[in-house]
């Protein structure tokens, strides 16, 4: 689309065409009452570059359809590109592409120019106003009249305290047709704990900590029509499933991602308040349907003990052309417990190594990037994103502190420098063994 966008958003799963299209809908095609809440903008040079613009107005403000979308795009003037940075991202963007473009040896006479003529442009409030579905409130679900069985999967590790807060929103759930299975990690395990509740529960004890292993054998135990992933230090609401089987519904989705409202770490994102197609997937939220499983396989293990397994789930079902939906009413807390969990069995932070000698980022982040994006794409990704990875993770949504962490990134390169290389090293290591995905 805008050319630009690889150097922001690299590994964004909007990058990669799903099937042999992109998601991007071509706006001539679009429903006259989209386009009526979309904003033209004369200001770019070129047709084409208006035209990219509203498209990607479309996905951003919450467009989910099935209008034709783009198999290509035709190369856009760096003007247009610098103007489209200024218009949805913040200053600090343009002047990070304009440094990085200079330094890849772009000619500096048009860079400086289109980056100077685009300085005067404020950024846009655009998603102030997203997509209104209103038909929302008042629409009867009959997919939750037919009543399907869901499975509600829950790998749980040295949590019990939490856990009883998440079975205890679970029984009181609006909709009751669901079993509860458990894979319980726990040391020591304790088996009556699951005794005094009322609900369908299955719990399995596995000996061996593995996160990934937990929830490809949940799913395979299950008996359910839907698979309704969670975790084990979270809350929800009594409506929580109600209303992920009625955006299955409403949108003829495939998945529904529900938010997450972390207590720690980034502000809420503004687009986590609408509906849209999602691009991502938390496996601590989400309903799928096990046709998709069916169809592309479980969870890859070469993500065990790291981090993206669940990323990397949904950029496989995003490329296979599976609807996954953002769904702003079905949304959890996410208490983001110390303990537990993933603490316990691997790494927490994608970038955030334990301690100063083991990897950065997490090789699992890498073979991700590697595998699907390719080795430039990643790279691209490790400078936008480990500099800042360097200030701790509960100063990550401050942006002043981040910039310090660049320039403290700098001072210290050489370790940075031979993290990264030991990181890239490990993810050829997976990346040569082969995916480990079993098919259901």
């Amino acid at each position: 689309m805008f050319n630009f966008l690889k150097y922001i958003q690299p590994t964004h799963y909007f990058a990669l065409p799903s099937k042999t299209a992109y998601i991007f809908p071509i706006y001539e095609k679009l429903p006259v009452e989209m386009k009526n809440q979309l904003q033209p903008d004369e200001n770019f040079t070129s047709e084409n570059a208006k035209l990219y613009d509203l498209s990607w107005q479309a996905i951003q403000l919450g467009y989910i359809g099935k209008t034709e979308t783009y198999s290509s795009f035709i190369s856009i003037s760096v003007k247009d590109n610098y103007y489209f940075l200024r218009k949805y991202f913040s200053a600090f963007w343009s002047i990070y592409v304009l440094m990085i473009r200079i330094l890849s040896f772009k000619n500096p006479i048009k860079e400086f120019k289109g980056f100077y003529k685009s300085k005067h442009i404020k950024r846009s409030q655009y998603l102030k106003k997203p997509i209104a579905y209103d038909n929302w409130d008042t629409f009867k679900s009959s997919l939750i009249e037919k009543n399907p069985k869901l499975s509600v999967i829950i790998p749980t590790l040295n949590r019990y305290k939490y856990l009883h807060d998440v079975l205890k929103d679970l029984e009181q759930q609006d909709y009751s047709n669901f079993e509860v299975i458990i894979i319980d990690q726990s040391e020591p395990f304790n088996a009556s704990f699951y005794e005094s509740y009322n609900l369908d529960i299955t719990v399995e004890y596995q000996q061996e900590k593995a996160l990934w292993l937990a929830r490809n054998r949940a799913i395979k135990l299950s008996k359910g029509e839907l698979i309704l992933l969670f975790d084990d230090d979270s809350r929800v609401e009594s409506n929580w499933i109600s209303n992920h089987l009625k955006c299955i519904d409403f949108f003829n989705a495939d998945i529904s991602s529900g938010v997450s409202l972390s207590v720690l770490g980034d502000k809420i994102p503004d687009n986590y308040s609408f509906f849209r197609c999602s691009d991502q997937l938390d496996t601590g939220n989400v309903l799928i349907k096990k046709e998709v499983f069916k169809d592309i396989g479980l969870f890859d293990r070469q993500f065990e003990k790291q981090r993206m397994g669940d990323g990397e789930f949904g950029l496989r079902a995003h490329k296979k052309g599976f609807i996954n939906v953002s769904n702003p009413y079905a949304k959890r807390v996410h208490l983001k417990v110390g303990s537990g969990g993933l603490r316990d069995m691997g790494s927490w932070d994608a970038f955030r190594p334990k301690n100063v000698f083991a990897p950065r980022p997490i090789p699992s982040v890498l073979y991700l990037y590697r595998k699907y994006y390719g080795n430039h794409r990643a790279r691209l990704e490790l400078i936008r994103t480990v500099p800042s990875s360097v200030m701790p993770y509960k100063f990550k949504g401050n942006k002043a502190l981040k910039i310090v962490g660049v320039f403290f990134s700098i001072l210290i390169f050489p370790l940075i420098l031979f993290q990264v290389l030991k990181s890239w090293r490990l993810a050829s290591v997976k990346l040569k063994e082969g995916s480990k995905i079993e098919q259901l």
